[in-house]
């Protein structure tokens, strides 16, 4: 079975990091994971400056990195925030875009000051005029807190549910299912999939596990098993919600690579390259190795050197 990543480590893995990352830094770790055989990546996000000054580099970064690799067949994306993002990401010349709600009026609030009803009132602008302009343009939206919501509590699978149907009937190309909290647990994956499922094609579906709890590796296994083969994660683990307390980082492509090569499934990515490009830029923030794959090659590695 091919199972394909999505690296989000660029955007939702940086943005909220403290201590600024030099364009070229962040242009020269997305070089890496393109070299890796990483083939989807999230590049930024078109953001206000004044929210997530981390990204404010957006536009810059991703017209670099389109006129050097635009030869390659890899799949770059960003995401849009509102009807001012996709302008810059038109201007970009982007085909890919992301955009992001969720299941919960609280968690909306907190998190863009809308309710879900006004967020997807508003991408009933924004994928017509993106269509109008990239007629083979792909569209993918987040849906947030599918399972739990840190101010809303558990969310009734019915609920994610409808509003996925909302959405598939603007058209939209791949609905990310998101544990924002990582709270799930296999049998909630399955309850929750099934349900879609149902209405929707596995191929029409990608999911996004945080690894707060350690179940972001067995929530994919079991994914998997009901035919979902689009996964996102995150280079050494960065990342988490800065509007979730407590959920800490994304599922590590490292770990991910490393189950779906352990399984038979495949997928072009390296791990030993991803895990050498992603401790670069920990080495850089002052960060600590938290995923276990990256971990193990390493010392393997220092093993073997010793």
């Amino acid at each position: 079975m091919q199972v394909q990543i999505i690296e989000v480590g660029p955007r939702d893995g940086l943005q909220n990091e403290k201590r600024n990352i030099p364009l070229e830094t962040k242009i020269n770790f997305i070089r890496n994971l393109v070299k890796s055989g990483i083939q989807e990546i999230e590049l930024s996000s078109f953001v206000s400056p004044k929210w997530v000054p981390q990204l404010s580099d957006a536009d810059e970064l991703i017209n670099t990195l389109y006129n050097e690799l635009k030869e390659k067949d890899i799949k770059f994306h960003a995401l849009l925030p509102n009807r001012k993002g996709l302008d810059r990401a038109l201007k970009c010349n982007l085909n890919r875009i992301a955009l992001f709600t969720t299941t919960s009026d609280e968690f909306s609030k907190k998190n863009m000051n809308t309710t879900v009803d006004e967020t997807i009132q508003e991408f009933k602008e924004i994928i017509p005029e993106f269509r109008k302009n990239v007629p083979q343009g792909w569209v993918r939206v987040y849906l947030s807190t599918s399972f739990e919501c840190p101010y809303a509590g558990k969310i009734d699978p019915t609920k994610t549910l409808e509003i996925s149907k909302r959405l598939f009937d603007l058209g939209i190309d791949d609905l990310v299912i998101s544990d924002t909290l990582g709270v799930a647990v296999p049998d909630e994956v399955s309850r929750l999939l099934e349900i879609i499922l149902t209405t929707m094609v596995s191929k029409q579906i990608s999911c996004h596990f945080h690894d707060t709890y350690g179940m972001a590796i067995a929530n994919v296994a079991r994914a998997i098993k009901l035919g979902i083969t689009r996964f996102d994660s995150s280079a050494g683990g960065l990342g988490g919600c800065p509007y979730a307390p407590g959920a800490s980082g994304n599922l590590a492509t490292e770990d991910l690579i490393y189950y779906i090569h352990r399984c038979g499934h495949k997928n072009p990515a390296s791990l030993k390259q991803v895990a050498t490009s992603s401790k670069e830029i920990l080495d850089f923030l002052g960060k600590p190795i938290v995923c276990k794959a990256q971990s193990a090659y390493l010392n393997s590695c220092n093993t073997k050197a010793a």
